[in-house]
């Protein structure tokens, strides 16, 4: 009887180096390296993230995919990826493409602490809430001439053609909120305001302006309203007290890193009724 050759077995050798690579791919010290890359990369070092992937198209919608096959873990070779797509929508800005050609202010709001009530509250609950403080926050943006583009969890995103308007909508939405009461919960909101020249595509708005809108959202903490340097402007601080608000400097905690994504030079600012 013939014997069959016998074929070497690399099994071994190739488990072994897909296991270094792997312990390569997710070490501490190599992901913080590629990591300090990406924030000498052009555009955004915050580009991954869900408020930096919203909307369709263009390198974002390339991200989602992206995130949806790529591990959630912290790996080099996840950070290579979103630092390639990083570059790619920036130049897509500098290009243009990522802005429109009519000024708008950009609205984000969301729900301070709703993960942590939705944990407690249960689904039921939670859809209650949601629909009651849609119910009031909704209605003052079309009243004032705004349009609601989406719904994101606990928030939303509006746009204004102008922005004395996007501000009398925030406030107007604050007072309504403030009568929501669900089984004892009332709902705490924190509101940015950013002035720039997003770009629609379709029923959606893109660009540079719509991710600094959600960062200047989030400035607002445990629940206050915020707004740009660019808003200001375009508002002029003469008109915002005819309105009946005052704007206070936006100071971050002394530990406290700064905002990514937030154009060099853009400054925040809190504010409240005069």
């Amino acid at each position: 009887m013939t014997e069959e050759p016998q074929i070497p077995d690399d099994r071994g050798r190739i488990a072994s180096a897909l296991s270094w690579v792997r312990a390569v791919d997710s070490s501490p010290g190599v992901v913080g390296a590629v990591r300090r890359v990406r924030r000498a990369l052009p555009g955004d070092p915050g580009f991954g993230d869900p408020l930096s992937t919203s909307g369709p198209g263009s390198a974002r919608a390339v991200a989602r995919v992206a995130d949806r096959l790529l591990d959630d873990s912290p790996g080099a070779s996840r950070e290579v990826g979103l630092g390639a797509l990083q570059v790619w929508q920036a130049l897509l800005e500098r290009t243009g493409r990522g802005r429109g050609t009519r000024e708008m202010t950009l609205v984000f709001t969301d729900l301070v602490g709703f993960s942590d009530y939705a944990l407690a509250a249960g689904d039921e609950a939670t859809v209650d809430l949601l629909r009651a403080v849609a119910r009031a926050i909704e209605p003052p943006v079309a009243a004032h001439g705004g349009h609601v583009v989406k719904r994101m969890g606990d928030g939303m995103m509006a746009v204004f053609p102008r922005p004395d308007r996007a501000f009398d909508a925030a406030f107007a939405a604050r007072d309504a909120l403030a009568l929501v009461d669900c089984a004892g919960h009332r709902p705490r909101m924190r509101v940015g305001l950013h002035t720039g020249v997003p770009r629609q595509v379709g029923d959606d708005w893109l660009g540079v302006d719509v991710n600094v809108a959600a960062r200047v959202m989030q400035a607002g903490g445990d629940g206050k309203t915020m707004a740009s340097s660019a808003t200001l402007d375009a508002l002029g601080h003469d008109r915002l007290a005819e309105l009946g608000y005052r704007a206070q400097p936006y100071r971050r905690g002394f530990f406290s890193s700064a905002p990514r994504g937030v154009p060099d030079g853009l400054q925040m600012y809190t504010i409240e009724r005069a």
